[in-house]
């Protein structure tokens, strides 16, 4: 027995040094989102067949979650999306809305929804979907710290992203990044949208993203603005503040203030 368990241990320690010495980890197909100097910086793109990983203060759910499906669209090549997700984060950050998918240019009709009783039933769920090469994208979605999301099975969700072509995307709300094999991390706040038309209750979606981990090259803090029409991201848009047209016969009108300053 103990011969079989150092052959898998030897076998599983060759599979990591592969990952992290191989010359193929440098150069993953990779997908432009759309931002040209966070692209200069990913060296053309997010890396697809690979982690990455998004964390967030538990208050800023919303945004962080808004910038994964962003990712997500942009990655999966519009094959299906596979959206696992821990009860607890339910509970916490509300179910997600699949009208407001839509508003964001992500397809309900390509996102499988999966609900998992706890972190390990999640990790578990996530590894045998990044095993398949029918899915485009897996999100993971954890809330608070998960002890059973170790270093061990952050490589092993990378094995299987790399045996399979699809790219899993983590994220993690009110959570300390821990050691992991992921691509890149970013850090995630919401960012101030600029006033929209009359007609528009709503800015464009806007994202304070801070690369703090990039495997394979510099980091980097942008604004980045989500263009949901065509589903990439872009440099904040430069929005004039509108600005009151000057009212007719001013002078008059100046003169009739200034008199009535003096009278009083």
């Amino acid at each position: 027995m103990s011969g079989a368990r150092g052959s898998a241990l030897a076998a599983l320690r060759g599979q990591i040094e592969r990952i992290e010495t191989s010359d193929a980890a440098h150069h993953h197909d990779r997908v432009a989102l759309g931002h040209p100097e966070a692209d200069r910086v990913l060296q053309g793109g997010l890396a697809r067949a690979a982690i990455h990983e998004v964390f967030c203060e538990g208050r800023q759910g919303t945004a962080a979650t808004g910038f994964v499906t962003g990712l997500a669209g942009r990655v999966s090549a519009r094959r299906p999306l596979l959206w696992v997700r821990q009860d607890f984060s339910e509970l916490e950050a509300g179910a997600l809305s699949m009208s407001g998918l839509a508003e964001l240019g992500l397809d309900p009709r390509r996102v499988v929804m999966v609900r998992a009783a706890d972190a390990e039933a999640a990790l578990r769920t996530t590894a045998d979907a990044l095993a398949c090469d029918a899915l485009g994208a897996v999100v993971l979605e954890l809330w608070g710290e998960a002890r059973q999301f170790d270093l061990v099975a952050s490589r092993k969700l990378t094995l299987a992203a790399q045996a399979s072509g699809a790219t899993g995307l983590l994220l993690r709300m009110a959570a300390n990044p821990s050691p992991s094999t992921a691509e890149t991390r970013w850090m995630l706040r919401a960012a101030h949208s600029p006033p929209g038309s009359v007609w528009s209750a709503w800015g464009a979606p806007m994202f304070d993203a801070e690369l703090v981990r990039n495997r394979h090259g510099p980091v980097g803090r942008w604004i980045m603005e989500w263009k949901c029409d065509e589903c990439q991201f872009s440099e904040p848009s430069a929005y004039p503040q509108p600005v009151a047209a000057a009212p007719a016969h001013r002078p008059h009108q100046a003169g009739f203030v200034g008199e009535q300053r003096r009278a009083s």
